[in-house]
């Protein structure tokens, strides 16, 4: 009986290794605006699952894992895409930067189950440090915000 059990999952495992997945990598448009050092950091920490350059690992040739990688990859680009980066207006750049920032500072990117296996990509203080000084750089960084809200309000007091 036993046997029986373990040669159904191998062959089971052997089966879904045909079940075929999307690892393409699209064209890049775009690739982010920012200076080198903020390349490296987003590079390093990011762009596996975060641009249309993802160095596809060994692991995610191996289902059923291959199915858990390929779905992260594509949810992490239909939110950020760092390849697609002219597809952004200002804005919407100065909040991606702000929210990297967020998610990098409560420690929910890069996903800590990437970080097992790429402990590397783990952003260190100087990468959040040179990430900061980006987002205080940006023409719709924290400061152009803060103008449009005052412009808003003033707005809202005239009518």
């Amino acid at each position: 009986m036993l046997k029986n059990v373990l040669l159904g999952l191998i062959v089971i495992i052997v089966l879904i290794q045909f079940i075929p997945v999307d690892r393409s990598n699209p064209t890049v448009t775009q690739d982010v605006v920012a200076p080198e050092p903020v390349k490296q950091v987003l590079k390093n920490s990011c762009y596996d699952c975060h641009s249309n350059e993802t160095v596809w690992p060994w692991y995610s040739y191996i289902a059923p894992v291959s199915w858990l990688v390929t779905n992260d990859v594509e949810e992490a680009r239909a939110h950020i895409n760092f390849s697609q980066w002219d597809s952004y207006n200002a804005k919407k750049q100065a909040r991606i930067i702000e929210e990297i920032l967020e998610e990098v500072d409560i420690g929910e990117m890069p996903l800590p189950i990437y970080l097992l296996l790429h402990p590397g990509a783990k952003p260190q203080e100087e990468d959040i440090l040179v990430l900061t000084q980006w987002y205080f750089s940006t023409d719709a960084g924290p400061d152009e915000h803060a103008e449009g809200e005052e412009h808003e309000q003033e707005r809202t007091e005239d009518n």
